[in-house]
């Protein structure tokens, strides 16, 4: 083993480390931005000891660190340009994004070895080696093709380009995928077999595949599909490091494919439903026409600015609980100045966080994280639902069906079952909305008719600063 190959294992082998430490790090709100800075330089070293590896052996031609460097430049430039323009309310459709470029570039690098192979190196393979080779490349089209496709329906969903045709809704559906589905095994073993030809008919059909299973899924379970999109995009990168023999790429890929896999079981777990219910059960808004719990509301109490100021005044503990709405309205620093002047008064304020909350798993951690809501304060449903009984003031903000007790009391209804925030225990509770309009699963909120309820309608940023003005009347915070 000469110098170069023992400089690369031990860069590799730190990188790996590092790696590791920053997605356990992202298990934390408290330190999930120094962990994303440790994985990212993680990512940099690697590059670094893969560039070291090749000018210590083979050299790198000039031709070659041309497109080093404009890929370098781009993509630095295309990160830091996406990192301060896009808005908090737009991150669930950048993740997708995200997601599809890793299962593009996996796809890539699996066309580019199996169209241009490295001459010399495929007949010095033995029967395992080739075999290996030819399933990796076969694997990172396939899982990356569906990867791609996937994570840009779900991104065109998000921004509100595209949304569920009816047709998707139907039965046929099932058929159409399961066409695709056996075509791309055929594909997948002709191209095993040696018959490169099948190589554009996997692309295709995989690529046809990932639209088709995600078309049909509905907003309420996107944090599902980017959870699962992420796995994949680690799965396909995994195999792409069977492809060019890069160990660091394999340790790497099957880590994020793990990750993603757990964050899938646990968002499926928060809205008590199933993968295959997800993946092929179609929009939950479209099962919801036919629940009992579609109907008008009948008992909908409305308040001013001024009563909900005067309550919160009075109160001992509040309930903040931040949905969709809040992000949308980009309220999160105003909701900070009021919770400030709740806590001067000697009000306990805590965040009751959902983990299906707004559009991507982490959505409100990172919402609130950025208006500088101290982490101690944020607390996950099991925590913080026994104590919404002793609670004089819960405060919802754009959240909708995570608060909806059909899920606990209406077993006809496609929420049945799923774990939501028990905001309808505590003593008086506000909702800031600016209409009657239903949440993601297109199901009335039987939270709204309950007379411990009371709606505050408008805007929820002008509602807020409504509030801090009214609460600077009454003197709260004034001390």
């Amino acid at each position: 083993m000469n110098l170069p190959v023992i400089i690369k294992f031990v860069i590799d082998l730190l990188a790996v480390l590092l790696l590791a430490l920053g997605i356990k790090g992202l298990s934390k709100v408290k330190s999930a931005r120094d962990a994303n800075r440790l994985a990212a330089f993680a990512m940099s070293l690697s590059v670094v000891g893969l560039l070291s590896y090749y000018l210590g052996t083979s050299g790198i031609a000039i031709q070659s660190w041309i497109w080093i460097i404009i890929g370098s430049i781009l993509g630095s430039l295309f990160g830091a340009i996406l990192a301060k323009k896009v808005p908090m309310t737009s991150m669930p459709e950048t993740v997708a994004l995200f997601n599809g470029c890793g299962g593009m570039s996996s796809l890539l690098v699996a066309l580019g070895v199996a169209i241009f192979p490295i001459s010399g190196g495929q007949e010095n393979f033995d029967f395992f080696k080739s075999l290996i080779n030819e399933v990796s490349i076969s694997v990172s089209i396939f899982v990356g093709a569906i990867t791609f496709t996937g994570s840009i329906v779900a991104m065109a969903k998000l921004q509100g380009w595209l949304s569920t045709p009816g047709w998707t809704q139907s039965k046929v559906r099932h058929f159409v995928n399961i066409v695709f589905a056996v075509a791309s095994l055929i594909a997948f073993f002709d191209l095993i077999n040696g018959n490169t030809s099948s190589i554009w008919l996997l692309v295709i059909v995989s690529s046809l595949l990932g639209i088709g299973v995600t078309l049909p899924i509905g907003g309420a379970d996107m944090p599902v599909v980017i959870s699962l999109l992420n796995s994949y995009s680690g799965i396909a990168a995994a195999a792409a490091g069977f492809v060019v023999d890069s160990q660091l790429l394999i340790v790497a890929g099957a880590m994020v494919g793990a990750a993603g896999l757990i964050l899938t079981q646990v968002m499926c777990k928060g809205m008590n439903r199933s993968l295959v219910s997800v993946l092929f059960g179609g929009s939950l808004s479209a099962q919801s026409t036919a629940s009992s719990g579609s109907g008008e509301y009948t008992n909908i109490t409305s308040c001013s600015v001024e009563e909900c100021a005067l309550t919160l005044e009075a109160a001992n503990k509040v309930i903040i609980v931040p949905g969709y709405g809040l992000a949308v309205a980009q309220a999160q620093h105003t909701l900070r100045e009021v919770t400030k002047k709740l806590e001067q008064n000697g009000i306990e304020v805590v965040y009751a966080i959902h983990p299906v909350a707004g559009r991507m798993p982490g959505h409100m951690n990172v919402l609130l994280a950025e208006a500088d809501v101290p982490y101690e304060q944020l607390k996950e449903m099991d925590v913080v639902n026994p104590d919404f009984p002793a609670t004089d003031v819960v405060l919802v903000l754009g959240a909708n069906d995570v608060v909806n007790p059909q899920a606990k009391n209406d077993s006809s209804s496609p929420l049945y079952g799923m774990p939501v925030l028990d905001v309808q225990e505590a003593r008086t509770v506000f909702v800031i909305k600016r209409g009657m309009s239903a949440g993601y699963s297109g199901i009335k909120n039987d939270l709204f008719d309950l007379p411990n309820t009371s709606m505050v309608f408008g805007d929820a940023k002008k509602v807020l600063n409504d509030l801090i003005g009214e609460l600077k009347d009454l003197g709260v915070g004034e001390k």
